[in-house]
């Protein structure tokens, strides 16, 4: 494995959430990835700790990236990366100007140089895009280093490989062993590391993605795309097949980072019973959608289930006149 950085507070913990399992009638419990940090909160950081770390080691003295206006992950790339000491430059995706408001204002607040670019640019050309603010560095006598969207790519996604024996060590701790493993999807980076390390310890756990966005055919071809490019960087052999990635497209709902009545009643309803704070773009539909599943019976209540809970919660004030209140 590669090396990496200690940015994160690890290990995050493992806690069962008592009322929604009496509930759901289930065993549900919530792995703290939102608790990896304040500024750097969240999983990216966890992915961060391997790409920053290669940064370094190419002696770069800036990080690009990108995402949307209210990314999480840009967010937390531009903390870690002032944190090192490198400037960050970020690309967010707009259609009209932003308010200064949740990860754009700790964006700016951190001191990033931010660029724009319209929803078409972003989808059709982002990494060329990135490639060119790149050039301009170099023409100025500085290095860069790209941060691909969610860092879910190779290095980033061995953050997930390392979370996976991370739990394992976890249920060994606490005397329970976890048959579902639920994680919210939205570039493949979190999932892809998940599902190498499950295939390559042979454990046959239930590895759900939750899709936020796209539908999937397109994930199971992007995570399995990372998870071949992670392999050298994992030395080990891994038989991977795509039939073997677990994708449910069901709740992305109206859109990426787009809210329904009935996903933020819900965000509502678990805060209130449990205290926990979900997301409206990752974790909020992604529980939304176990909770439904769990209704369906197509996850089945019995055994424990492990819903990893991957931040998102500067997200959630841009949408707080959305609730009602």
């Amino acid at each position: 494995m590669k090396q990496k950085l200690n940015l994160a507070n690890l290990p995050t913990k493992i806690e069962k959430l008592n009322r929604l399992s009496l509930e759901w009638k289930t065993n549900l419990y919530v792995k703290r990835d939102d608790q990896t940090g304040s500024e750097m909160s969240g999983n990216k950081i966890r992915k961060l700790e391997y790409a920053l770390k290669e940064a370094l080691d190419n002696n770069s003295d800036t990080i690009i990236t990108c995402g949307g206006i209210q990314s999480n992950h840009c967010r937390a790339t531009v903390a870690a990366a002032t944190k090192l000491g490198l400037k960050a430059i970020v690309l967010l995706r707009v259609s009209e100007k932003p308010k200064i408001e949740g990860n754009y204002f700790l964006d700016k607040l951190f001191g990033a140089e931010i660029r724009f670019c319209t929803p078409e640019e972003y989808k059709s050309s982002r990494n060329e895009l990135m490639k060119t603010i790149a050039d301009e560095i170099s023409e100025n006598g500085g290095k860069a280093y790209i941060v691909p969207e969610g860092a879910s790519y190779g290095t980033g996604t061995l953050g997930y490989y390392e979370c996976f024996m991370e739990i394992i060590a976890q249920e060994k701790e606490m005397g329970v062993v976890f048959n579902t493993i639920v994680v919210a999807v939205g570039s493949g980076g979190t999932y892809a590391g998940l599902y190498l390390a499950n295939k390559f310890l042979k454990l046959g756990k239930r590895v759900i993605g939750m899709a936020v966005c796209d539908n999937e055919e397109y994930f199971k071809n992007v995570v399995y795309n990372i998870a071949q490019e992670a392999l050298p960087h994992i030395g080990e052999e891994i038989d991977i097949d795509r039939c073997d990635i677990e994708i449910n497209d069901k709740y992305v709902g109206i859109g990426y980072a787009l809210s329904r009545p009935e996903e933020l009643a819900f965000i509502a309803e678990v805060a209130k019973k449990e205290a926990l704070v979900l997301d409206p773009v990752y974790t909020g539909k992604a529980m939304y959608g176990l909770y439904n599943e769990l209704k369906q019976s197509t996850i089945p209540k019995t055994g424990n289930i492990l819903f990893i809970h991957t931040g998102g919660l500067f997200g959630l004030f841009p949408k707080q006149e959305q609730f009602g209140f």
